[in-house]
């Protein structure tokens, strides 16, 4: 558009595809009852004209700025990339942009980026706060208006006075799995490296205590918790392997701790899959690359950012519709990494 031409309005895109203003309008709030045909008619007019809504006036007006915020603690962690790379598929297909903000695992400043979509008028929000239970975050979400979905978060709501929606792992099952591996392989003292205090943390912790449970065995288990980053996975390890009984296995609990535990393995040379079983928890280039390849409990966080996003949209369209919690599935894949305990390891 060039200087002093007149921006193209609502009834410029219903003239160029021969519709109604109130067709136009329909499509592009994202109503469900649109046929597919008049979508497409309308979307090849919109591309044509080259129509861009004024978004922050709309949302002024109390209208849709076919906008949603995502909140995210940590945007260095690549599981979260995935994530969001998800759910902005699956909103873009739907017509929606993705906006997101990162709290840098800084409830203070989680708190201040809600009020910032608060402000935006987001259509939406989706969450994966680095506070469950902060104060000011819980005051700053009771004061969103829009629809809230929570991803792999519980919040201490006691007051039920937020009501999100929410996307669950099931890190439990996942974590009793691969413990459950170590155990049929004659492991008994494994170590266990927990970072963070969310949601995950707590249900990885009890998939550890339940696979003892089941088979009736000691807690010979030694669970070392700290934040979630490498310093501390690198502190926990080498705490862990100077025990006097040290671990033959250790799982950890997340790839931002894996990185600080493989720089003390590597400076004690401490050999992987034949000095010590090691297990992590989710996918990344570096357990696939590491030599031998490490196990992982793992989850498609692709698709639990597309189901995120689906439950958002759910609510946004049907403002009546109550909260939806769905859980994901986890899966252990044993590698190279894990192996038979014998006598001499952990000596």
């Amino acid at each position: 558009m060039r200087m002093g031409q007149t921006r193209p309005g609502l009834k410029d895109v219903a003239e160029r595809a021969g519709v109604g203003v109130s067709s136009v309008s329909r499509v592009l709030s994202g109503h469900p009852d649109v046929s597919v045909k008049m979508r497409d008619r309308v979307m090849a007019a919109v591309d044509e004209i080259g129509y861009r809504p004024d978004i922050f006036a709309r949302g002024l007006r109390g209208g849709p700025t076919m906008s949603v915020g995502l909140v995210i603690g940590d945007i260095s962690n690549p599981l979260l990339s995935e994530i969001s790379l998800g759910a902005e598929s699956e909103l873009r297909r739907a017509g929606y942009s993705l906006l997101f903000v990162n709290s840098m695992n800084d409830p203070e400043l989680e708190a201040q980026n809600i009020l910032l979509f608060q402000d935006r008028h987001v259509d939406g929000l989706l969450l994966s706060l680095s506070a469950e239970d902060d104060a000011g975050v819980l005051a700053a979400l009771r004061t969103i208006q829009a629809p809230l979905v929570l991803i792999d978060r519980e919040l201490d709501d006691s007051g039920e006075q937020l009501m999100p929606s929410a996307v669950l792992c099931d890190h439990r099952g996942g974590m009793r799995a691969a413990i459950a591996h170590l155990l049929d392989l004659g492991h008994r003292r494994i170590g266990c490296i927990l970072g963070g205090h969310a949601r995950f943390a707590r249900m990885r912790r009890q998939g550890v205590e339940e696979a003892y449970a089941e088979r009736g065995l000691p807690p010979t288990y030694n669970i070392v918790q700290g934040p979630l980053d490498a310093d501390h996975g690198q502190a926990a390890t080498s705490r862990l392997l100077d025990m006097r009984e040290r671990p033959t296995a250790l799982v950890v609990g997340g790839n931002q701790l894996l990185k600080g535990c493989l720089r003390e393995l590597r400076s004690r040379r401490v050999v992987v899959g034949a000095d010590l079983s090691l297990i992590s928890c989710d996918e990344t280039d570096l357990t696939e690359m590491h030599d031998p390849p490490i196990a992982v409990v793992r989850r498609d966080t692709h698709q639990l950012g597309r189901t995120a996003a689906g439950l958002l949209l759910r609510r946004i369209q049907d403002p009546e519709e109550g909260p939806v919690t769905t859980v994901h599935p986890t899966q252990f894949v044993p590698r190279a990494s894990v192996v038979p305990v014998r006598e001499t390891a952990g000596a």
